[in-house]
């Protein structure tokens, strides 16, 4: 545990520090407003949001590059935090499977204090770093993998546990926070500090903060995903279709990537065992299932390489 957080007059003193902290006097009398009132000045404060996050893009851009590259490679995308920034961090890779046909353990989202974290709060847990080192040391990691650490504060010694203990072991390491000059981001060898000033309840950091970060991992792991050829334009092609609505979109998303009518379509998808890509393949390239799975795997499921190798 972190010896100054741990003294009370310490951790008050880095609190005071924390742009994330910080009280605003002007709306001390917010609780007597009429509701209405309330909900513009929280809308108001909301828009700082994306403004914040354009100001990080570039350092975004470039940690990208480097997750893309290395699960190109085989290794995995693993997020850890702790309260809400830990729980963003589960809820964006359980959304990796439907959205990209991700196989399980691609993506990962770790929780200081576990599963039971995500609904209830584990007290103390987010002091630990030795706590974070357990949960990758569980999952084995490689100089292929990479740990973001989410952290509002950018101070949580459960994300800097899991990073420093990242980085020692060789993997590519992202710190996001919600403070300028945060010993999170100085941890990783990807530093993001997206700063979108006090919350309108104060240190309340599952809102802007939550937010920003909300945003900044739906980059991170969509971009990458494009980056690894798991879409065609803006079409979800790896979307695994596992109930009747993703069936549905499938129909979909082969249409309006072929033009074809939907007796083609579902003649397609019949012959590729209901794979969105191998039967945009097959109607696009006037190939079978056979040779669409074939040249997709030769192009390492890149949608666009197999097509150009089908029409040489």
């Amino acid at each position: 545990m972190n010896s100054s957080a741990s003294h009370p007059h310490g951790l008050l003193a880095q609190l005071d520090s924390l742009t994330t902290e910080a009280f605003r006097p002007d709306l001390a009398e917010i609780d007597r407003l009429p509701t209405l009132e309330i909900a513009r000045l929280m809308n108001g404060e909301d828009t700082a949001v994306p403004v914040a996050v354009a100001d990080r893009l570039p350092a975004v851009a470039a940690a990208i590059d480097a997750i893309a590259e290395r699960m190109a490679r085989g290794g995995r995308l693993i997020y850890a935090g702790a309260g809400t920034a830990g729980r963003l961090g589960v809820l964006d890779a359980s959304e990796c499977p439907p959205t990209f046909n991700t196989a399980p353990g691609q993506v990962v989202g770790l929780v200081a204090g576990g599963p039971r974290a995500l609904v209830t709060s584990v007290e103390g847990a987010e002091d630990s770093r030795e706590l974070a080192e357990a949960d990758l040391a569980a999952l084995a990691l490689t100089p292929e993998d990479t740990v973001v650490g989410v952290s509002a504060s950018g101070r949580t010694p459960y994300a800097l546990g899991a990073v420093a203990y990242a980085r020692a072991r060789g993997a590519l390491t992202v710190g996001l926070a919600c403070n300028a000059g945060s010993a999170l981001a100085a941890a990783a060898e990807h530093g993001i500090e997206v700063v979108v000033g006090p919350e309108l309840l104060t240190g309340s950091t599952r809102l802007k903060a939550g937010t920003a970060q909300k945003l900044v991992l739906n980059m991170l792991s969509t971009i990458t995903m494009i980056r690894l050829g798991k879409t065609y334009g803006n079409l979800m092609v790896d979307v695994r279709a596992s109930n009747e609505k993703l069936r549905a979109r499938s129909r979909r998303i082969v249409s309006l990537a072929t033009g074809a009518g939907d007796d083609e379509v579902e003649s397609a998808l019949a012959a590729t065992d209901g794979e969105v890509k191998d039967a945009i393949l097959v109607l696009l390239a006037g190939v079978d299932g056979r040779t669409a799975a074939r040249l997709l795997e030769e192009s390492g499921g890149h949608l666009r390489a197999a097509l150009a190798a089908a029409r040489p």
